[in-house]
């Protein structure tokens, strides 16, 4: 039995994400009695994929021709596939993301195997192969057995806190003929978001809602984030009234996030947001009504307006 990871690149580094689905899979690796075996796509350094030592992996296998460089869904998945039988691979992870959910769905279908998304825990094996899942956007959880002979399964952000260390993986090429679905399935274009950090890889997250009352007010918000290196966000009605960007939208509908920490400034509360926001582990709402539904959801809570915190805050982080 073999364990294959699935990860992902950003500017030819391994996203956190990634790193995270890494020690993962070295736990479960270890827990199977199982080798494991990373499969990264695209262009990075073999310096870079070798860092995938220092969160358990011993090897790494690099796919990087050059019809690979964008994210290719149809291409993607069948080095997943390919790579996965010719490993004869029973347990196949990837972190959870909009790519990721398209790639490891196509290469579970062709390998005719069980898939399983946002799971939270370790899978239990002492009597088959179970998995504890988040269901009903966090407010529930299920346990799910995976009864097939190859099993995908796909992690949430933050599942396990990482442990680094000085280990190196040997990183070698790989060769895989995806000609043909490059050529009916092309990426014509790429358009990144502009800003310095990733909202979905983020660990800090300021967010913004109506409260900060029109788009010209959002600069202390922006000091604030920029002060802490966060990303910044904003809630479904901000995005729709063009206040901020739509890719910044967090929420049921939008971007869904886990970070360390997520800064709510004037949004109340609505469920969709906080089906967006609920797996972050340390929530900080800011809102002048004491009786935002968001403080049932909060670990901290100040009851102020945005206008008079938000510089304060962010003295206090600069001082720090």
């Amino acid at each position: 039995m073999s364990v294959l990871v699935y990860t992902e690149l950003a500017d030819g580094q391994f996203k956190k994400s990634s790193l995270e689905a890494i020690f993962y899979g070295s736990k479960v690796a270890a827990q199977v009695g199982a080798s494991m075996t990373v499969l990264a796509i695209g262009s990075a350094s073999d310096d870079e994929l070798a860092k995938a030592g220092n969160f358990g992996a011993t090897k790494v296998l690099h796919a990087n021709a050059q019809n690979l460089t964008s994210e290719n869904i149809m291409a993607y998945s069948k080095v997943l596939s390919e790579t996965a039988k010719s490993l004869s691979a029973k347990i196949v992870i990837s972190a959870k993301s909009s790519l990721a959910d398209a790639v490891m769905a196509r290469a579970a279908g062709a390998l005719k195997a069980g898939l399983v998304g946002n799971v939270v825990e370790l899978p239990e094996t002492s009597n088959g192969f179970k998995v504890k899942r988040s269901i009903f956007t966090g407010k529930a959880f299920a346990e799910t057995s995976i009864n097939s002979e190859v099993k995908f399964i796909a992690i949430k952000k933050n599942v396990l806190p990482l442990e680094e260390s000085a280990n190196a993986a040997t990183v070698e090429k790989l060769s895989v003929d995806t000609g043909s679905l490059t050529e009916s399935s092309k990426v014509l274009e790429t358009i990144k978001a502009s800003g310095t950090v990733s909202l979905p890889e983020a660990d800090l997250v300021v967010s913004g809602g109506r409260g900060m009352k029109g788009p010209e007010n959002w600069q202390p918000l922006l000091d604030l984030a920029e002060a802490l290196g966060a990303a910044t966000a904003c809630s479904k009605p901000v995005s729709d009234l063009d206040w901020r960007p739509h890719h910044e939208h967090v929420g049921q509908t939008g971007v869904k996030v886990a970070p360390n920490l997520y800064i709510a400034c004037g949004i109340s509360g609505a469920i969709q947001h906080l089906a967006g926001v609920n797996s972050s582990k340390v929530i900080v709402v800011i809102n002048k009504d004491p009786e935002a539904p968001f403080f049932k959801a909060a670990d901290y809570g100040i009851v102020g307006d945005v206008f008079d915190v938000l510089p304060k805050l962010t003295a206090a982080v600069k001082a720090l």
